[in-house]
């Protein structure tokens, strides 16, 4: 018998259709005849005398109201308040149509009876509809090997996603959790509604081994609290997708996902201001230095929605700039030029800025990984202080309009080589900005993004799909994160900012705990943190040591007092001690001109502790 629900339940829509179209044929007659029945208190009654055949004729008459009325478009699983509003309509259409049959033909139609059958007719529809639901979700529910899930949010994609889920092999949606007072201890969509106190108490109960969070409307800051609220529940989160899926009507089992990690900082991206994103791009000629990185690739995605003239994308790697240079093509009619080369050759980036007459330059390309630098201090310093150098020597060589410098929070009083020698390229630009009027020089910075390369969101889920341990430095660490896209439209708009020689810093909102983004993480994957000197637990959480060069906070500011708020909410303009050029002039050159041996390090980063405030050599730096 269950096999035959199930084959039932999972057979094409017309075939259920079919079925209870016949269903309805089949009752219709029977229950035609008890109204007759009951009028006349005869059970031997002819039913709809001085017509032949009437009580078939009728019963097609009644299925074609219900399909006319849409009745049969919702199955059974679909059951719900819309279904009895559409019912009632086919009834009265049923009442309408047997008056006007008694009316128009020879038909014995008592007053009564119409009315009779209608109500009947609605109740038998209501009723096996129903039982019918009943019993197909008894025989679900009772299957083995489906996913219990419990859905926070009763609303309307809620209702869509457990309609969905029903029809699934999968999963089997439990219960609905909900805030909403008026909703908890009713039956929605063929679920119970509970408080979210409520369903923490039940999630063992009914043995539930996933929560999906169904509210594509939450912003971050909701969707953080709901996160927070659930994690006593130690079951993995889900989500649907945004607003765009809701409104087209489409969602799909397949559109459920992890967690975004950036929803666990509960602070939504400020929209931009069209004009400041569009300033510096539109109907321009852009180039973007350092085209393939995380920074630079996401830069060249929100620039080609601003519609350039053209895009030159400058990169040293080959794969990168082959892979941002095909996506780039697919999105957009603007005019694409790769060019491999490196920011250490000053002459190629004239050859090519004047070539295609490059009138803004975003200059991204830069080595970042701390470590790295720490141990290749000369690399670090050419190609992120020197290949800076030579970018903007060429701009303004070319009359380059703007320029801007994508710079980091590392560079704030750092304790590695990789922020001063971001700190010297700042130096550089201030200086440079100070020596000529022809070129705009802005610089941006900002802390860490999510899913750049390097980040610690992908290695923490590696390291947590593996089991553990999950890796990090310090109990105390802490970084400032945003999104790659939001990052990037605030770096285009604080470029337009820009009036020569600005620092400009974004708002990343308050720092995050390293340790406490690792614990969220295994929270949402429903992982338990296997504390030190415990047995219990899934996920172990190592304290490696902080890296050569590492900080236990970054910072944004070197002077906090000399701050200015600009026209935009989340970028700051500062004022910051810098050096002339001709100071700083005689220092790049020699850097430039530099090897790997030792009395060249000693003597660059002695420079970079005369230059750069707060900056102390560590023992950790070496020669490769």
């Amino acid at each position: 018998m269950k096999q035959l629900i199930f084959k039932l339940a999972s057979a094409p829509r017309l075939i259920k259709q079919g079925f209870l179209v016949l269903l309805d044929l089949i009752v219709f007659p029977v229950l035609l005849w008890l109204c007759y029945a009951i009028r006349q208190f005869d059970l031997s009654v002819e039913v709809v005398p001085g017509l032949d055949h009437g009580a078939f004729l009728v019963s097609i008459i009644g299925v074609i109201c219900l399909a006319i009325c849409g009745i049969y478009r919702f199955i059974v699983r679909t059951f719900n308040e819309f279904f009895m509003v559409k019912l009632a309509l086919a009834m009265l259409l049923m009442i309408g149509t047997l008056y006007a049959l008694a009316y128009f033909s020879p038909a014995f139609i008592p007053m009564s009876i119409p009315f009779m059958f209608g109500f009947m007719m609605f109740g038998w529809v209501w009723f096996s509809r129903a039982i019918i639901r009943f019993v197909i979700k008894g025989a679900l529910q009772s299957g083995l090997g489906r996913k219990r899930i419990a859905i926070y949010g009763a609303g309307y994609a809620g209702q869509q996603i457990a309609a969905a889920l029903f029809r699934s092999d999968e999963h089997l949606p439990v219960f609905f959790i909900d805030d909403k007072a008026n909703l908890q201890g009713h039956i929605v969509g063929g679920l119970c509604v509970y408080s979210i106190q409520k369903a923490l108490e039940l999630l063992k109960k009914y043995h539930i081994e996933e929560i999906l969070i169904a509210i594509p409307s939450a912003n971050r800051v909701r969707k953080s609290e709901i996160i927070k609220q659930l994690e006593p529940a130690r079951l993995k989160i889900t989500e649907l997708p945004g607003l765009t899926k809701l409104v087209d009507g489409d969602i799909k089992i397949a559109d459920i996902r992890e967690v975004d990690i950036i929803d666990l900082l509960g602070r939504d991206p400020v929209p931009p201001i069209d004009h400041l994103l569009t300033k510096n791009i539109h109907n321009k000629v852009v180039m973007v230095t350092g085209a393939g990185g995380s920074i630079g690739s996401e830069l060249c995605r929100q620039i080609i929605k601003n519609q350039p003239l053209r895009l030159v994308i400058y990169e040293l790697t080959e794969f990168a700039l082959y892979s941002i240079d095909k996506e780039l093509r697919l999105a957009t009619q603007c005019e694409i030029i790769p060019i491999l080369g490196t920011v250490l050759d000053q002459q190629k980036l004239e050859r090519v800025i004047e070539q295609y007459a490059v009138q803004t330059v975003y200059h991204a390309a830069a080595y970042k990984h701390v470590p790295l630098v720490e141990c290749n201090p000369i690399a670090g310093l050419k190609n992120n202080a020197i290949g800076t150098a030579n970018s903007l020597n060429a701009a303004i060589k070319k009359a380059v309009e703007t320029f801007v410098l994508i710079s980091t929070d590392k560079a704030v009083r750092p304790t590695n080589v990789m922020g001063a020698s971001k700190r010297m390229a700042e130096l550089y630009c201030q200086a440079m900005a100070e020596e000529q009027t022809q070129t705009q020089i802005s610089i941006v910075r900002f802390g860490n993004v999510l899913g750049s390369s390097g980040s610690v969101v992908p290695l923490f889920k590696q390291q947590i799909a593996k089991g553990g341990p999950i890796t990090v430095t310090h109990p105390e660490v802490t970084r400032y994160f945003m999104t790659i896209p939001e990052a990037s439209q605030l770096v285009i708009q604080a470029g337009a900012l820009g009036t020569g020689g600005d620092v400009f810093l974004l708002d990343m909102g308050e720092p995050v705990r390293i340790q406490d983004l690792a614990r969220q993480m295994v929270s949402l994957s429903g992982l338990t943190v296997r504390e030190q000197d415990t047995t219990e637990g899934d996920i172990e959480i190592r304290y490696s040591g902080l890296r050569p060069g590492e900080k236990l906070y970054e910072e944004l500011l070197i002077d906090h007092d000399n701050t200015q708020i600009t026209e935009h909410s989340r970028i700051l303009r500062s004022f910051e001690k810098h050096y002339t050029f001709s100071e700083l002039l005689p220092v790049f050159e020699r850097i430039n001109n530099m090897t790997a041996i030792q009395t060249d390090i000693d003597w660059a980063l002695g420079q970079l502790e005369y230059y750069v405030d707060g900056y102390k050599r560590s023992g950790l730096v070496s020669v490769n």
